[in-house]
């Protein structure tokens, strides 16, 4: 499982536009925050992302992204439909989420969730991750960390 203080994996992925996002690429330009939704149907990691997207002035400098297991088609619409103004990333075998330890539980039926800020550097500095969607974000944890790599 990831922790803080670590350096970051390099999590490759493809976003909705078709393009690369690659963690190791984001070294020396600005810290990333990414929260790793169960599924596009999951209504509590959809709140979650709405909210990050409600709050993304109070992320200045801070790349938002959202990674989702669904594939780039399933993962467009859904960006589309709650007009995300952030990166979205896509992998229906789930390879994102994996990289960094979040597993599907309970035999496979249930991806696990969770919210990662890796700094400039590509140290992980916040990580909380939950099998329960309710637990794979915490607003005033996430707000405190990204306050403290930005003061």
């Amino acid at each position: 499982m990831l922790e803080t203080g670590v350096p970051a994996p390099d999590l490759r992925a493809t976003d909705t536009a078709g393009a690369t996002f690659s963690l190791a690429d984001r070294r020396g330009v600005a810290p990333v925050l990414i929260y790793f939704a169960r599924s596009t149907g999951c209504p509590v990691c959809a709140a979650h992302v709405r909210d990050l997207a409600r709050r993304q002035g109070e992320f200045a400098g801070v790349e938002v992204v959202v990674a989702v297991p669904e594939d780039q088609a399933a993962a467009r619409a859904w960006r589309e439909r709650h007009a995300l103004p952030f990166t979205v990333l896509t992998g229906d075998d789930g390879a994102a989420h994996a990289s960094i330890g979040l597993r599907r539980t309970m035999f496979g039926s249930m991806q696990q969730s969770g919210t990662v800020l890796v700094d400039a550097a590509g140290v992980v500095r916040y990580v909380r991750t939950a099998t329960l969607p309710t637990g794979g974000y915490d607003r005033r944890e996430t707000t405190e960390a990204v306050a403290a790599l930005t003061r």
